[in-house]
């Protein structure tokens, strides 16, 4: 579905676009924001609680010395509110870093209520997703921009993340109305949480959401798509323990296992092909959306791939899954 251009602008306007920036007076806000907040994660992660890393090397790498001009891509399961910053809080990983900062998708009703709001999840490099509007709305196009630069952007299995981030330092300096709201925020290289919403659970990866299978099909340039299985945040921020609520603040004493898989290798030209030639089917609700040139695929062609990217990426999830649960056992 298009969106007008006077449309795109209010929405710009709304969400302080500008202030997302890397030149926004000369990236020093954003540099603080994610310095402290990184600060922050890393020692609930690498000092008061026990984390683990598997594979931590590949995330490194892929973070600080991929090929220039190419798209980071990262997907991993979502079990609490502050699955983003802490997993990138481990010993060794540049969480503080403001230029290898991941961007990713925060959800526009909670996080972009008001101008204050706003501005500090701008800073924290979140991108506003309006949710239920769509793979093709205007914020979607964002996305796809930072994508083009060659960033890193994390993607949740649940879709959409809230920036604990940015409300990990706001909780210690505000005490206001707007104290709970942080609690659902993300953070940004483009981290996605494709299921959908908290599990905590420790049930198999559930289906995964298109929206990150359409950023991989409509980047100008592929991303590396790399898939990360994390554990033990759903104890350091449990949804009910706290008079049935979540605790205050994090929990300490806590085991974290994180294990980062290998790069997803999607032969994407030829599902892109097969695709092309998918008869045209009329019996799901069109949404309208455009078809993608130079293949031409309409609405039915483009389910169809996204729905068997998103398998592929989900069924990546589940073997690291077991391989976790697997070695906590031994």
């Amino acid at each position: 579905m298009e969106v007008s251009a006077d449309a795109a602008a209010a929405a710009a306007a709304r969400t302080l676009r500008w202030a997302g920036r890397a030149g926004h007076l000369r990236g020093v806000p954003r540099a603080a924001v994610i310095g402290a907040v990184g600060t922050i994660a890393k020692a609930y992660v690498s000092l008061l609680n026990t984390t683990t890393v598997h594979n931590a090397d590949a995330l490194h790498r892929l973070v600080s010395s991929r090929p220039p001009g190419t798209p980071l891509l990262t997907v991993s399961n979502h079990m609490s509110t502050i699955d983003d910053p802490f997993m990138w809080g481990f010993k060794g990983f540049p969480i503080t870093d403001s230029k290898l900062a991941r961007w990713v998708l925060t959800a526009e009703d909670i996080c972009f209520r008001n101008v204050f709001m706003s501005y500090m999840f701008r800073l924290g490099k979140c991108v506003p997703i309006t949710r239920g509007a769509g793979i093709y709305q205007d914020h979607m196009n964002e996305a796809l921009e930072v994508l083009s630069t060659g960033s890193w952007v994390c993607t949740f299995s649940s879709a959409l993340t809230i920036p604990s981030l940015t409300y990990v330092v706001l909780m210690f300096i505000n005490s206001g109305p707007y104290l709970i709201e942080f609690r659902h925020a993300i953070f940004k290289q483009l981290h996605s949480f494709p299921e959908g919403k908290v599990a905590q659970d420790h049930q198999p990866i559930r289906r995964l959401k298109w929206g990150t299978a359409s950023l991989i099909v409509r980047a100008p340039v592929t991303p590396i798509v790399l898939p990360i299985v994390h554990t033990g945040f759903e104890k350091v921020m449990p949804e009910k323990s706290f008079f049935g609520r979540r605790p205050p603040l994090p929990l300490c004493g806590k085991d974290i296992q994180i294990i980062v898989g290998e790069p997803v290798d999607f032969d994407l030209a030829g599902l892109k092909q097969v695709a092309a030639m998918i008869p045209q089917d009329t019996s799901f609700e069109r949404k309208g959306w455009p078809t993608i040139t130079p293949e031409g695929l309409d609405e039915a062609a483009q389910r169809w791939l996204y729905q068997k990217m998103s398998d592929k990426i989900q069924s990546a999830m589940e073997s690291l899954r077991k391989t976790l649960l697997n070695s906590k056992q031994h």
